[in-house]
Parts: structure tokens; C-alpha cells; sequence
């Protein structure tokens, strides 16, 4: 993407560190992203004159520009909010003097897109001082946040991934022979022993699962001999790797003696055309469907003002600004008990669940446990489940 005249007054406005939605009264809600404002301007003087806009920028700028967007339909609505908008990763003000200012003492509301587990406990310890619910909207990482029930992980954890990728296994293969491809590494270590642990105390039918080592370059014909040629065979991926996972898709869909259902991680759902030649199914927290009408509207509008296709994160923006910004105007102080209430849900549904560790009475923080699973053929999706 190039940088064009259209973009400067949107990052000026960013920099002003205020959008209004002008209602009477209203409720205020915070959002923090990162722009890296700082890297593209100098002062008030656009600094890459021609030149791309830097890769760390586009995702905040993106989340952004789905947030204008969603103020734009509240305000269509007549709704009555108040949002400020903040550059978490600017050089001039830190998070924590961001939050020591008056404008953020009154917030009913904090929405964050998290790029780094280290920028998330002081926001996590400002809800929590607040009692107000801080939507973490993108990143699957709880920061190391503890006994914090106003922090609400919209991205599930991996944990919750390979528990939802056991029960899809077990609800739809519960007798056919899994074959697990291991790659070595310490998160596939924690992979493997999660997925055995569920297996070993699942109430059902334990997962015939057979276990092989496997490399970044490992030819899956290599272990045509448990194989079968007669049927479709069920191949579990065991990396968030996405090399390696590319790997494992191609030479499966090359083995073309060997009918075979590839089973991936959420990470695949970022690669783009994986698939080609076979059929892969992959979890998701986020079912974005392109082609229904609010999405056009989106694409659109996204059009319109920069030119371009909206990215996942332009549709993650706007869902977290509609639909928790309207949740917020339903419950008010009663918020942060009422997550799970899916009465504007737009794409996705939630379900915010409380996470308890070692036994503590009070949750570490909620999660949302609904995930969904994309099945991709030849590369085009043709199921969501």
C-alpha cells in the first residue's frame, strides 16, 4: 500500500489523540491500537513522502479505520458514545501517562488491539482499578494477567484451540486412525502434551492417534506405509509453525495415491491460498463472511475513503466498536457480567467464560471459547462449522 493525500488528515486526527461521536451524555469508551505514529510523522509533518506505509503500521491503522467506520453506523443509528481514540505505541506519551489523564477517568469501556504481551497489564490493572471491562480484541495472550475479571480475551488461547480441535476430532473421527505429525520444538512440545492429556482423561472415546516425527521439509509420502490407500486419512498438525504447516499441505496434496483431511492450527487461517489440491479444516475465533451485505457495506465504505480491500482487522475494528459499544449502551454499569450477550452480534458470537488457575477463587480473566472451524478445498472455503 502507498501512502496517499487521503491518509494524511486520518493520521493527523490520530495524532490529536480524540474522535467524538457527538451525542448528548454519552457513555465513553477508550481504544488503544498500534499506529507507531511517531514513525510516519514528525510533528505535524508527514515524513515518508512516497514511499510504502511500514508493515508494523497498516494492522492499527486497519483496526482504526474499522473503528471509524462502526461510529459512523452508531451515529447513522442515533446512538450516544463518546470514543477516544489512542496510539498505544507513541514515543511521546507511554500507556501509563495516557492513563493517569483526566480524559480516561470517567471510560466505562477500554477496547484494545494488543501487538505485545508486555503492553497488556497496564491497561489489564487500570480496568481492574476501574472496574470496567477491557475488550482485548486480537491477541491470544493473557499478559500474565491474574485475579482480573474485567480482562476479556476476545482471541482465544491456544489451549482453548487444542480443546476445541480434540472435540471436533472426537465428534467427527471418533474411530478413524489420526495420524499426529510432531515437529520438534518447545510450544509443540506443550501442543502434544495438551492434545494427549484430553485423549488420556477424555469420559469418551479415547483418539487413535499415532504420533510421528516430522521436519520443516518432511515429504509426507514418507509415511505412506501408515497410510491408506483405501480411504481418506486424517492427518493432525501439530505447529503453529507456518512453514512447516505449508510444507505438510503441499506434499499432501502431491501424495495423490493417498486421499487425505489435513487438521491445522488456527495460524493457518493467515496463510493465504492454503489448501490448493487437497482439504484442510482449521480452527478460527473469527468467521468473517465476505460476501453477506454488511460486509459489502464494509468493503465499500472501506473503499470509498482509502482505496482499498479492508483486511481481517478493518472487520475486527468494527465488530469491537458496534457490538460491544451497543452492549455498553444496553447494560451500562452492568457490562462487564453481560459479555456473552450475543443480542448485536454482527459476525461472531461469544462466550466469555471465566478462567480459574490453581484453584483461585477469583478468575485470572474471561475467555471466549467460541470458536469456529473453516473447512478449505482446493484453496476456497466451502463450510464454516
Amino acid at each position: 500500500m502507498r501512502i496517499k493525500k487521503y491518509f494524511l488528515p486520518l493520521l493527523i486526527l490520530l495524532a490529536g489523540n480524540g474522535l467524538l461521536a457527538q451525542q448528548p451524555t454519552p457513555l465513553k469508551i477508550a481504544v488503544f491500537a498500534p499506529i507507531y505514529l511517531d514513525t510516519v510523522f514528525n510533528g505535524s509533518n508527514y515524513t515518508l513522502g512516497n514511499n510504502n506505509l511500514p508493515r508494523t503500521v497498516l494492522p492499527g491503522l486497519d483496526f482504526y479505520n474499522g473503528i471509524q467506520l462502526a461510529i459512523d453506523s452508531l451515529n447513522a443509528e442515533g446512538q450516544s458514545l463518546t470514543v477516544l481514540f489512542y496510539d498505544s505505541k507513541s514515543n511521546t506519551q507511554s500507556v501509563k501517562q495516557l492513563l493517569s489523564t483526566e480524559a480516561l477517568q470517567d471510560v466505562s469501556m477500554i477496547i484494545a488491539s494488543f501487538n505485545n504481551r508486555n503492553d497488556i497489564k497496564p491497561l489489564a490493572d487500570f480496568a481492574l482499578n476501574k472496574q470496567i471491562p477491557l475488550i482485548s480484541m486480537t491477541y491470544p495472550n493473557d499478559g500474565g494477567v491474574k485475579a482480573n475479571p474485567y480482562f476479556a480475551l476476545v482471541n482465544p488461547t491456544l489451549t482453548t484451540h487444542v480443546e476445541g480441535i480434540f472435540k471436533y476430532l472426537q465428534k467427527n473421527y471418533p474411530t478413524e486412525p489420526i495420524l499426529y505429525l510432531k515437529r520438534q520444538g518447545g510450544l509443540e512440545d506443550m501442543i502434544e502434551g495438551l492434545f494427549k492429556d484430553l485423549n488420556k482423561k477424555t469420559p469418551g472415546l479415547p483418539l487413535k492417534i499415532k504420533t510421528v516425527a516430522a521436519t520443516d521439509s518432511t515429504n509426507i509420502a514418507s509415511f505412506n506405509s501408515v497410510l491408506d490407500s483405501t480411504k481418506i486419512n486424517i492427518i493432525f498438525c501439530g505447529s503453529l509453525n507456518e512453514n512447516f504447516g505449508m510444507n505438510l499441505v503441499k506434499t499432501t496434496a502431491a501424495n495423490k495415491s493417498y486421499k487425505s483431511i489435513l487438521i491445522g492450527m488456527p495460524t493457518w487461517d493467515a496463510i493465504k491460498d492454503l489448501g490448493k489440491g487437497t482439504e484442510i479444516i482449521y480452527s478460527t475465533p473469527y468467521n468473517y463472511n465476505r460476501i453477506d451485505k454488511l460486509a459489502q457495506y464494509i468493503n465499500q465504505s472501506y473503499r470509498s475513503k482509502v482505496a482499498g480491500r479492508p483486511s481481517d482487522m478493518v472487520f475486527k475494528g468494527f465488530e469491537a466498536m458496534f457490538h460491544f459499544g451497543k452492549l455498553l449502551i444496553k447494560h451500562q454499569n452492568n457490562i462487564a457480567s453481560q459479555l456473552s450477550d450475543n443480542s448485536f452480534k454482527l459476525f461472531n458470537e461469544f462466550d466469555f467464560v471465566p478462567v480459574k488457575t490453581n484453584g483461585e477463587p477469583i478468575p485470572a480473566y474471561l475467555e471466549n471459547k467460541r470458536i469456529y472451524f473453516v473447512k478449505k478445498t482446493d484453496g476456497v472455503i466451502k463450510s464454516i462449522q
